[in-house]
């Protein structure tokens, strides 16, 4: 039994199923619109998207045969063996390296951020008026707090143990600075630019990335028309961020935050762009929403593959062309071409890193501030993914290639 025959029984057991208009309309389990599933002699069908892919029995189509079976006497299903339960392939983990770099995370966050700011310029000071805090402290300041999690007054002694230890310049600092500090649209593109940068040590590690963008809750709410309803809506509005990912460790490569209703297609340029400056990129799998000419002929000038599935209405196009080239490979070598796309499951872990390390949501109120928040985020997300991968892979944790690395190597215990 594998988990979509697992799924159909469940389904089948718990939903009902009813059979209208030539289809068995089986039950959507998140929530969406029930999916109409319809049973022939090797042309069975359905409208969700992981039949749509693989072109294989879904869930619902499992649900659907044994319901046919069991209350209405039809064609029998398929056999399901109901005493092998499926096996979930997971990656082996290397437990005393993963607790060593959990239980010196801290340590080494604030070595690492530390190392990575002293290549931060400062901004030219105003003429006249208060002096402005150093750039690198700003970012210093705002990273560790939101590495903390805490509020601003709750996080005011990770700030002083740092001042203590020599890590920010400025002796005297309140943590509600941080406030300020994230509402200066200076920082803005510095923490791109950092991340960028954080990434580099995984520069020979890396060759696959994976795009796709994520939200970040805020307090504020928003009201918008349905019109397939007809009637208003209320909600939290939220900060969208795309990002690329690499598929191995994780590691946020680039980062484009525009409106909440920005589109994935159009960021899909950018982000392998920057990618493509310090990387070597081979393969790009993303999901249904990048697919265009454009954005299959950049990646292939860069020399690398997109896998990016065809939609159910997509044509093969002109003879020759890349287009017409991925189209035939996907509908014919269905397989093979999604053991390339499924990498894109990475970008979702990476979100899911992210956002249950360092909260789904923003403080912040302004919308500077709430999208410096999120960039310092994912700045904090890849010191943690280099520290972790100079343990498990030997890397060397240089920011800066140009400078002597002030980060020592790190040796385990013993």
């Amino acid at each position: 039994m594998d988990s979509r025959e697992l799924k159909g029984l469940e389904i089948a057991a718990r939903y009902k199923i009813i059979f209208k208009d030539g289809k068995w309309w089986v039950p959507s389990q998140s929530g969406k619109p029930p999916y109409g599933v319809i049973l022939k002699p090797g042309e069975d069908s359905c409208p969700c998207d992981d039949f749509q892919l693989r072109k294989k029995p879904c869930k619902h189509i499992h649900a659907a045969r044994i319901v046919r079976e069991r209350d209405h006497g039809g064609e029998a299903a398929p056999p399901i063996d109901t005493d092998t339960l499926p096996i979930k392939k997971s990656g082996k983990q290397d437990w005393p390296k993963y607790n060593a770099a959990q239980m010196t995370e801290f340590q080494r966050f604030l070595v690492l951020l530390h190392d990575l700011v002293q290549g931060v310029e400062d901004p030219p000071q105003p003429k006249t008026g208060r002096r402005r805090t150093p750039m690198a402290d700003m970012v210093f300041a705002s990273a560790l707090k939101v590495f903390m999690t805490f509020s601003s007054r709750r996080y005011n002694f990770a700030l002083q143990y740092a001042i203590e230890k020599g890590y920010v310049s400025q002796k005297k600092m309140h943590s509600v600075s941080v406030c300020a500090f994230l509402e200066s649209d200076l920082m803005t593109p510095v923490l791109k630019k950092l991340i960028v940068q954080s990434s580099l040590p995984l520069v020979p590690v890396e060759t696959v990335f994976a795009p796709d963008s994520s939200g970040f809750s805020v307090c504020r709410y928003v009201r918008w028309y349905d019109e397939k309803y007809g009637v208003h809506r209320s909600g939290k509005d939220w900060v969208k961020a795309h990002i690329m990912t690499g598929a191995k460790t994780n590691i946020v490569t680039a980062v484009e935050i525009e409106g909440r209703d920005a589109g994935d297609s159009p960021q899909f340029k950018p982000l392998v762009e920057t990618t493509a400056q310090n990387f070597t990129i081979k393969e790009v799998p993303a999901d249904k929403a990048y697919l265009s000419h454009e954005n299959l002929a950049l990646v292939d000038g860069l020399g690398g593959t997109a896998f990016i599935p065809y939609k159910s209405n997509s044509q093969p196009g002109e003879a020759g062309s890349l287009w017409e080239k991925m189209y035939l490979y996907f509908a014919l070598r269905r397989e093979e071409f999604l053991t390339h796309y499924h990498q894109r499951s990475n970008v979702e872990s990476t979100f899911w890193m992210v956002q249950s390390k360092f909260n789904p949501f923003v403080r912040s109120k302004t919308d500077v501030a709430m999208k410096n928040e999120v960039l310092c985020k994912f700045l904090c997300h890849n010191i943690v993914v280099v520290h972790q991968s100079q343990i498990e892979l030997g890397i060397e944790q240089v920011f800066w290639p140009n400078e002597q690395p002030v980060v020592l190597p790190f040796a385990l215990p013993g």
